[in-house]
C-alpha cells in the first residue's frame, strides 16, 4: 500500500510540473522521467519494461548532409554525428585535438599537423593526408569557410601529415580548423563520425557505427530523423514534443517562437556586440572622449534585459570564457556613470549631440541601441538614434555617416580582431589608423603558447588607452531539448553534441 501511496504521489507530482522558460546557461538541470505505471488489484502483477529510450531530431531529407557544402541549418546540425574535425573547441575556445594527434610550427606561417594512426571513415577507407587536405580545400572554396581561411595560401597531404602554409603568421592555427573532415564533396559523403547514415524504405535515420574509433558509449543506438525542410515546420514538429532537439538563435533577426515545455541550455559564441565610434571625424575623435563614452555603458542591463540574458557582458573584445580574458582590464573601462559624467564634463562636451546609428531587422539589437542612446543621455549627451534598414545602414557604415554604431561581428576562434581594428580591416569602419596598434595586433596574431596570453594583455591594455570600440557583449547559442528527456548536455560553438558520451536520455 505504501508503494502504490508513493507511485500516486509521484504521479501528482509530475502532473505539476509546468513549461519551463529558457535557463541562464548550459548547466540547465534535468528531471529524469519514468514511465507511467498503473496499478489494479492487489498489486503484486509485475511491473512492465520501461520502453527503451529514443530520440528523434529534424532534418531536411533532400537537401545536402555534407558539412561543408550544404546550407539546412538543421542538417548542419547533425554534422558532427557524422564527422569530426582535426580540432575541436571546446568551452573555453581551446583546440582539443580529434583527428589531429599535434600540430607544430617554428614561424606561425607553416603548419604540420600530424593525424592519429588507424582512423577509417564508416566506408571502411582510411584517413590519409591527402584525404584531410582535400576536405580542407573544399572548406576554402566554401561560403561557410572562404573568409575564416582567407590567409591559407595552400594546404597538401602526405602520408599522415597535412601541410598547411599561410601568408599572415597565426599562433593558434588548430583553432580555425573546427571544420568537420568529409571524404567527398557529395551530398551524403561519409565521415569518421560516431553515427552513419542509413536508410530504410525511404526514411532516413542515424544508426551507431561499430567500429568508431574513439569506442565511447553513446547514449542511443539509432536516431530517428523527421522530414523539417522549412523552419515553421521545425517550430510546429518541436513544440508538438515531435522533435526532441533544436539548436536556435534567440535573439537573432526573425527568430521563431516555440512553444510548449522545454529546457534551454546556452553556449557561448563568438558573436560581439559591440559599439563602433567614428575616430576621423565628430565627437569621437579623441580617446578620451571614446574612454567617457565607454565608461557611460551599462553591459549587464543590456545582457539582461535586451538579450534576456541569452548573452554574456564583456569589456574586452574577446570571450570572457576565454582565458585570454583578463577581468581586471575589462573593468578599466567598466561602467561608472560619475566617471563618465565627471570626464564629459571636463572635456566640456555635456549637451553636445552624437548619431547612433542601428540596423534595425534585429529586435534586440534595436532595444539596446535605446538603452545605450538613454544612457549616455544620462552622462550629459544628446543622441539622436538614427533606426535605418540593412541597405543604409551598410550605407551609412561605409561613407563614416555616424558618430557611433551599434555593430555585430562573428570572430573566428582564435579572435583575430585585425578585420575589425586593423588600419586596413575590411570591418574597420570607425577608420581607426594606428601603427602601434597594428603592430600589436600582429604580435597578438602570430604569438604561440605562453607568449600568446602575454600579447593579448599588451594588445587589450592598448585598446583601452585608445577606445576604437566599445565591447558590449557575446551573444549565446541555443539549445533547445524536450523537458526531462534529455540530461547532461554540453553544448559548444559548432558542436550541440559535444562530450555526447555523457548524455542520459529517459
Amino acid at each position: 500500500m505504501k508503494h502504490l501511496r508513493f507511485l500516486l504521489c509521484l504521479a501528482l507530482a509530475v502532473t505539476l510540473l509546468t513549461a519551463c522558460g529558457p535557463k541562464e546557461d548550459g548547466s540547465a538541470s534535468s528531471s529524469g522521467g519514468g514511465s507511467s505505471v498503473s496499478s489494479s488489484g492487489s498489486g503484486s502483477d509485475p511491473e512492465p519494461a520501461p520502453a527503451p529510450a529514443s530520440l528523434t531530431l529534424a532534418a531536411c531529407l533532400s537537401d545536402s548532409f555534407h558539412p561543408v557544402l550544404g546550407t539546412n541549418r538543421s542538417n548542419l546540425t547533425l554534422a558532427p554525428l557524422l564527422y569530426e574535425p582535426l580540432f575541436q573547441l571546446d568551452e573555453t575556445f581551446q583546440p582539443v585535438p580529434v583527428l589531429c594527434s599535434q600540430a607544430a610550427s617554428t614561424d606561425g606561417l607553416i603548419w604540420e599537423l600530424t593525424l592519429r594512426e588507424g582512423i577509417t571513415f564508416s566506408d571502411g577507407s582510411p584517413l590519409t593526408g591527402s584525404v584531410a587536405a582535400d576536405a580542407l580545400n573544399t572548406a576554402r572554396q566554401s561560403a561557410r569557410y572562404t573568409q575564416r581561411l582567407r590567409d591559407v595560401s595552400s594546404i597538401s597531404g602526405q602520408g599522415n601529415v597535412v601541410t598547411v602554409t599561410l601568408v599572415r603568421a597565426n599562433g593558434n592555427l588548430p583553432a580555425l580548423l573546427d571544420i568537420p573532415i568529409a571524404s567527398s564533396t557529395g551530398d551524403r559523403p561519409v565521415g569518421t563520425g560516431p553515427y552513419v547514415l542509413s536508410e530504410t524504405d525511404g526514411a532516413l535515420a542515424l544508426a551507431a557505427r561499430s567500429g568508431w574509433w574513439q569506442g565511447k558509449a553513446l547514449p542511443v543506438q539509432t536516431i530517428r530523423l523527421t522530414a523539417a525542410s522549412r523552419s515553421e515546420d521545425l517550430v510546429s514538429s518541436f513544440s508538438a514534443g515531435d522533435i526532441g532537439l533544436v539548436d536556435v538563435d534567440l535573439m537573432g533577426t526573425n527568430a521563431p517562437g516555440y512553444s510548449g515545455s522545454y529546457q534551454t541550455w546556452d553556449y557561448a559564441t563568438t558573436e560581439l556586440l559591440y559599439l563602433g565610434l567614428n575616430t576621423q571625424s565628430g565627437l569621437c575623435r579623441a580617446p578620451e572622449v571614446r574612454q567617457a563614452i565607454a565608461r557611460a555603458i551599462d553591459r549587464t542591463s543590456i545582457v539582461q534585459v535586451d538579450f534576456a540574458r541569452h548573452a554574456v557582458a564583456a569589456g574586452l573584445p574577446v570571450h570572457p570564457s576565454s582565458p585570454l580574458y583578463n577581468a581586471a582590464q575589462a573593468g578599466t573601462l567598466g561602467y561608472s556613470l560619475q566617471q563618465s559624467q565627471a570626464a564629459l564634463e571636463q572635456l566640456r562636451l555635456t549637451g553636445r549631440s552624437v548619431t547612433l546609428v542601428v540596423n534595425t531587422e534585429n529586435t534586440a539589437k534595436v532595444s539596446a541601441a535605446q538603452r545605450i542612446a538613454a544612457q549616455l543621455e544620462a552622462v550629459g549627451l544628446t543622441v539622436h538614434l538614427s533606426r535605418l534598414s540593412y541597405d543604409s545602414y551598410v550605407s551609412a557604415l561605409a561613407a563614416g555617416s555616424f558618430d557611433l554604431y551599434l555593430g555585430q561581428v562573428t570572430l573566428t576562434g582564435d579572435f583575430d580582431l585585425a578585420p575589425l581594428l586593423s588600419s586596413s580591416g575590411s570591418l574597420n569602419y570607425g577608420r581607426w589608423q594606428d601603427a602601434l596598434g597594428d603592430a600589436l595586433l600582429s604580435a597578438f596574431q602570430s604569438a604561440q603558447g605562453e607568449t600568446r596570453a602575454k600579447a593579448a594583455a599588451d594588445l587589450f591594455a592598448y585598446l583601452n588607452q585608445q577606445a576604437p570600440i566599445v565591447p558590449v557583449c557575446f551573444k549565446n547559442g541555443s539549445v533547445l531539448t524536450q523537458w526531462s528527456r534529455l540530461s547532461g548536455l554540453s553544448p559548444v560553438r559548432g558542436n550541440v553534441f559535444y562530450q555526447l558520451e555523457n548524455w542520459k536520455l529517459s
